[in-house]
């Protein structure tokens, strides 16, 4: 819990002076100002969040945070068998997976983090292991997790970037890996935006219709069980969350305390996000959703946070593979800001001030 309450202590807001130098500087440079829309937005909220005029991003990184959850089968509403999210983890080491492509594509490392997968496998050593339990318990009849085990996920999201701090983080993308993770997220988003489980639950990894109906009611229940406090976030995680969303939301918090940017991945991905936002009245500028997920309800959760997503390519498969796109499209923002040359620097006329 100490590691915890500091990092929520070190979570400070913008720097609004570099704020407005980097703004001063759009305007500057060789172009109508506001033309490269909200790449400029995002390079004046970097700016802001790295605490210098002109920020830089070259290390890059994107944490998967991997857990299983034992309702989807116990209440036969899974979409795939359990083992899937282990063969994934080990898929993605190899570098077979489709978050491995866009990490590649948009020059990141890839972190991966066990919090909670189910079935044994063969752990290799490039997987950290922050593992709270095997699974989140059956959300339907009782809670998640424990309240300690809530605040030992946080923290094992925390410590997993902390760790890499060393290496290198200009920026972090979030996601996650984990068969049934839809369910617990469409329990937190009912819960925080007051819509009714029906508006934001859809088919995860691709149940049928009658499927969904269970889904549903299962959510409804699980909301009706455990009776979550969303003044609370500590408690909604232990109560209807998962280990991999305690992972991220820790993992949010963490690089916002050290003044990284966040890129958000996905429907779960931003599931973690309301959680990090409740626990800190200052980390919302720094988590940046990159993209509308598919997934039904999603836009519930992004009015609730009063963000717009950056894109919007019906993409619906977690992992991180949006946060992959995103923060290409951040460090896009940066390099626009520092290396178009200004009005003086390149000789040109500027028109605002004829």
């Amino acid at each position: 819990m100490d590691l915890l309450k500091k990092t929520l202590a070190d979570i400070k807001p913008l720097d609004e002076k570099a704020m407005d130098k980097a703004r001063e500087r759009q305007y500057k440079l060789t172009k109508p100002p506001g033309s490269l829309g909200r790449l400029e937005d995002l390079s004046i909220i970097i700016a802001g969040i790295q605490r210098q005029a002109l920020p830089e991003i070259k290390n890059k990184a994107i944490f998967t945070f991997a857990g299983d959850h034992h309702v989807v089968f116990e209440e036969d509403i899974a979409s795939a068998p359990m083992e899937i999210t282990a063969q994934q983890v080990l898929n993605f080491v190899s570098g077979g997976g489709a978050v491995n492509a866009l990490a590649n594509h948009s020059g990141a490392r890839l972190v991966l983090i066990d919090m909670g997968v189910a079935t044994p496998y063969d752990r290799p050593d490039s997987v950290k292991d922050k593992r709270v339990g095997k699974g989140a318990s059956n959300i339907s009849r009782g809670p998640a997790m424990t309240r300690l085990e809530a605040v030992k996920a946080l923290e094992g999201g925390i410590e997993s970037v902390l760790e890499e701090i060393g290496i290198g983080l200009d920026i972090i993308g979030v996601g996650e890996m984990g068969i049934g993770n839809t369910t617990p997220a469409s329990a937190i988003y009912a819960l925080y935006t007051g819509a009714d489980p029906e508006e934001v639950t859809g088919p995860g990894a691709g149940i049928d219709d009658e499927t969904i109906k269970r889904k549903i009611e299962v959510i409804r229940k699980a909301l009706d069980v455990n009776k979550p406090d969303k003044t609370d976030p500590i408690d909604v995680l232990a109560k209807i969350g998962g280990f991999e969303i305690g992972g991220m939301a820790g993992a949010m918090l963490a690089a916002a305390s050290k003044g990284i940017p966040v890129v958000v991945d996905g429907f779960i991905s931003t599931a973690a996000a309301l959680l990090a936002d409740q626990l800190s009245p200052e980390i919302s500028p720094y988590l940046i959703l990159s993209h509308h997920s598919a997934e039904r309800g999603y836009g519930h959760a992004a009015g609730f946070m009063k963000q717009k997503p950056l894109l919007d390519l019906g993409l619906r498969l977690g992992e991180g593979t949006g946060a992959a796109l995103g923060i290409s499209l951040c460090e896009a923002a940066v390099r626009a800001l520092k290396e178009i040359r200004t009005f003086d620097q390149a000789g040109v006329t500027d028109v605002t001030e004829l």
